[in-house]
């Protein structure tokens, strides 16, 4: 029996990028991995590491060369490459994209692109705003069709109150239950 295929699709959330690529690396095991990045999370070195190195990082992992142009993201839909996409880590700004439709990273294009056939985007947010000016991005993608969510929570109450992060340790429980077509309960976890 073949593997699933999944779609690892990075954004700018670099501080999340070693707990995303550990997860991702469990996954392998599991699943047959293409590697997606956005053009920030690709092209845009941090305090944490160069963009070089993750994405070689990610290429090694999955044995294969980064999407991260809209148009090599494009074709994901149309043949059907994709069982699951995995938008990991997933920022307040792409939550806001994808909630709004925006289609301007390989990261959106790949999950508009693999939408249109009715297929599971799984996503792990990462937002310090995700109690405040992501909510609502939170709220409308909580109720489409074919998004779930990776069970998130608050990870600094008390110096960032309004910030959100995905539960890494239950990312390959979530991915199974995505692909089942089902949310993971319960969405908000203890940290």
């Amino acid at each position: 029996m073949s593997k699933k295929r999944v779609g690892l699709a990075m954004t700018g959330s670099y501080c999340t990028y070693e707990r995303a690529l550990d997860a991702f690396s469990r996954l392998a095991a599991d699943y047959d991995l293409v590697p997606i990045m956005s053009d920030t999370a690709s092209q845009t070195d941090s305090r944490f590491g160069s963009a070089e190195s993750f994405k070689k990082r990610l290429e090694a992992l999955t044995g294969r060369p980064v999407i991260d142009t809209v148009t090599g993201a494009e074709p994901i839909g149309p043949q059907g490459l994709l069982d699951l996409l995995l938008i990991a880590p997933c920022t307040g700004n792409t939550l806001a994209k994808l909630a709004l439709g925006i289609t301007d990273s390989a990261v959106l294009m790949a999950a508009k692109s693999h939408l249109r056939n009715g297929r599971p985007v799984l996503i792990a947010v990462s937002s310090n705003d995700g109690l405040s000016g992501s909510a609502q991005n939170i709220g409308a993608l909580l109720n489409r069709r074919n998004i779930y969510f990776v069970p998130f929570y608050q990870d600094d109450p008390q110096r960032k109150p309004r910030s959100l992060a995905a539960r890494y340790d239950r990312l390959g429980e979530a991915a199974e239950a995505a692909l089942e077509g089902r949310q993971l309960q319960p969405i908000l976890a203890a940290d």
